[in-house]
């Protein structure tokens, strides 16, 4: 009787481990695509920087995982106005269950860092989260919420591998998001399909999704998503809402990726 409920606890510990993790059809190691970065300034959208992501499998605390980093950088021209330095970076185990995250943003004169170390004890999910401010403070919180949790470079690398065929317009996903020191309700909404000119020249069929967070009862759209309509999901434009404004990135190339690119309009 003590083996058999020795395995079932084994079997519900693994069960709920396995619910934070998922298969990815999307990208392979390698991957690096591009953007140009336009910001909105008094209501004339003008170029203003670069981004680029890059996926890669890597190692984490000697486990196999994949590396995702997203670098975006405005020009000189655009730090006149505002100065924006954001650095992202993600490692996640290859059936993606996410391990780490980290953000440095430097946005006009406010910077911080922003970290979450993921574990899985007794095959729950624990966050343990870290803000360091300008002035220096740390700050640190953990999490035993239960249930999955996600950053926003996780669930990105996540949702390019949905399978959005028998979707609907207004299907959404709804999962938790880490900000800050904090655990928040989000969401993908899903608006159909559309045909977006990339910064390359070519033209996609796109699958538009929104991204939303909730935070103090009020929710928001983040930023809204215009991936390709085909196995590889590539973000070929980007809306992002910003506090201090709007900005918009658009697809400028793309290296390594996962299968053929059938959504390019000839």
């Amino acid at each position: 009787m003590r083996k058999i409920l020795l395995l079932m606890m084994l079997v519900l510990s693994l069960g709920a481990k396995a619910q934070c993790t998922f298969r990815n059809t999307a990208f392979n190691s390698g991957e690096f695509l591009s953007y140009n970065l336009y910001f909105n300034w008094k209501f004339v959208w003008v170029k203003a920087g670069t981004a680029s992501m890059y996926t890669v499998q890597s190692r984490y605390n000697g486990t196999p995982a994949y590396r995702g980093s997203l670098i975006t950088r405005g020009s000189e021209r655009a730090d006149k106005f505002f100065l924006m330095r954001d650095t992202l970076l993600s490692y996640s185990t290859l059936d993606m269950a996410p391990l780490y995250y980290r953000k440095g943003a430097r946005e006009g004169d406010r910077y911080t860092v922003d970290e979450a170390f993921y574990s899985y004890p007794n095959g729950n999910c624990r966050v343990r989260l870290h803000r360091q401010k300008k002035d220096g403070s740390q700050h640190w919180k953990t999490h035993n919420p239960g249930h999955c949790v996600f950053d926003m470079m996780n669930i990105f690398l996540r949702a390019r591998s949905f399978n959005p065929t028998s979707w609907k317009k207004g299907q959404v996903v709804s999962f938790n998001i880490t900000d800050g020191l904090s655990i928040n309700s989000a969401k993908i909404v899903y608006h159909g399909k559309s045909t977006i000119k990339a910064d390359n020249g070519y033209k996609y069929r796109c699958l538009q999704l929104s991204y939303y967070e909730t935070e103090d009862g009020k929710t928001r759209e983040i930023a809204r998503f215009y991936v390709s309509d085909d196995q590889n999901h590539i973000p070929v434009r980007i809306d992002m809402y910003l506090k201090f404004g709007a900005a918009k990135a658009f697809l400028v190339g793309m290296k390594g990726v996962r299968g053929a690119v059938t959504s390019r309009v000839k």
